[in-house]
């Protein structure tokens, strides 16, 4: 099974109280790439994108779906509280 012409994208929105989160899997000729993005109240919080694996690509391409594939996105969580200074 070739990899190298295979084109995919799909994204998910999850709106949740004020924040919002993409994730985003876009492959083009084999080289894949996943994103998360995190929003809140409209701003960017943070983001992160990695390379996916080439086992994952080739799960993707025979339409199955992959549980745990943003778990290692971790960096994009929400921030911290800073604490009140005065």
């Amino acid at each position: 099974m070739e990899v190298d012409s295979f084109n995919y994208k799909n994204t998910e929105i999850k709106e949740m109280n004020g924040e919002k989160t993409i994730r985003k899997v876009s492959i083009k000729n084999g080289i894949g790439y996943k994103s998360v993005t995190k929003y809140r109240r409209g701003r960017k919080v943070g983001s992160v994108k990695m390379p996916v694996h080439l086992e994952h690509i080739k799960v993707i391409r025979g339409g199955k779906f992959i549980k745990g594939l943003f778990d290692d996105c971790k960096n994009c969580k929400k921030n911290k509280t800073r604490k009140n200074r005065k």
